[in-house]
């Protein structure tokens, strides 16, 4: 065989493994959200997740290191993936203070209505764990750095009211854009999601602009 047959030969069988280790990886966060689901984080041992998965315990250690980072990718899984992804697009997109308000109230409404189930995992099982309540200030924090972008672009544009310095921007609106307040209006108090997003936008709009 050539050498250059070899190379490829070694090429395809890195991927097929790197394919492997991720179909793996998938199984095993599955089996451990159903799991945490069903029985709680702290009620969910490695080696149920092991075998609900159909891998060995090392196996997820290998991969993971831990429960909690498990339960780490699920909370990223549900708050930075391919929705928040494409939202943030959306955001860095518009050209002016009221656009960019306005794309942003979408961002909780996408984000939070596809991951419900997710977001209210982690809540109930925070009023427990420890090691939850830290993941959820943690992801709190991230977001509260993620929004830096969109103040920058306000605090340049003008726009902003005149009392309202920049950490005070930062702190409306990363309060609230919170999954908190959708709960409260979503969830507890019935509002459609249209209903939701069009009165966040406005709200951001009133409180922050001139």
């Amino acid at each position: 065989m050539s050498k250059s047959s070899n190379q490829r030969s070694r090429v395809y069988k890195s991927e097929i493994r790197a394919k492997q280790a991720e179909q793996t990886k998938e199984k095993i966060l599955s089996a451990a959200r159903s799991l945490f689901r069903s029985k709680g984080f702290d009620g969910t041992a490695i080696d149920a997740i092991a075998a609900k998965a159909g891998v060995a315990a090392p196996t997820v250690y290998a991969i993971f290191g831990s429960k909690k980072e498990i339960l780490k990718q699920l909370v990223d899984q549900a708050s930075f993936g391919q929705n928040y992804n494409a939202a943030v697009e959306t955001v860095l997109s518009t050209k002016t203070a009221k656009d960019r308000l306005r794309a942003v109230a979408a961002i909780p409404r996408r984000i939070f209505d596809s991951d419900r189930t997710e977001l209210d995992l982690f809540r109930n099982a925070g009023v427990i764990s420890p090691e939850i309540l830290a993941l959820e200030k943690e992801r709190e924090d991230r977001r509260y750095q993620s929004q830096k972008p969109t103040v920058e672009f306000l605090m340049k544009s003008k726009g902003v009211r005149s009392d309202l310095n920049k950490k005070r921007v930062s702190d409306i609106l990363w309060s609230l854009t919170s999954r908190q307040l959708y709960r409260m209006l979503v969830i507890d108090r019935e509002w459609t999601s249209d209903e939701y997003e069009e009165w966040l936008a406005d709200t951001l709009i009133r409180t922050l602009l001139k």
